[in-house]
């Protein structure tokens, strides 16, 4: 058994898109558009098979929070290959302008890893 995708909702699905194909070299599928459910989507397909659906739809609620922890996701992690990759991917989305929330480091659990925010605000940890 695998996940086979796990999907978040948007308020900006282009910049979302965009910032998940530029800095993580996500494969955007074809854009879904349900007209009558005012409803639209991209499958994003990572190098690993991995894939992730971004989706927006009039009426979603943005409850992001930086600082808030709340139950549901916490965050999903991006595995970039090495401590030297971390680093340069959180520095790039940093310098972008994105949220660094959690600058590289080693955990207590043997992990290499930063976090970042996406444009919505949703966890990411950059780990070897």
């Amino acid at each position: 058994m695998k996940i086979e995708h796990i999907a978040i909702w948007t308020s900006d699905l282009e910049h979302l898109r965009k910032f998940y194909t530029v800095y993580f070299n996500a494969e955007a599928g074809s854009k879904y558009v349900n007209s009558k459910k005012e409803f639209q989507s991209y499958f994003l397909r990572f190098d690993s098979g991995a894939r992730l659906e971004i989706m927006q739809k009039s009426g979603v609620v943005n409850g992001a929070t930086t600082t808030l922890e709340v139950t549901g996701l916490a965050h999903f992690a991006m595995s970039v290959g090495s401590a030297e990759a971390v680093d340069q991917l959180t520095k790039r989305i940093g310098s972008d302008g994105y949220h660094v929330h959690g600058q590289p480091r080693w955990t207590g659990d043997g992990y290499y890893e930063s976090v970042v925010l996406d444009p919505d605000g949703n966890r990411i940890e950059i780990t070897i």
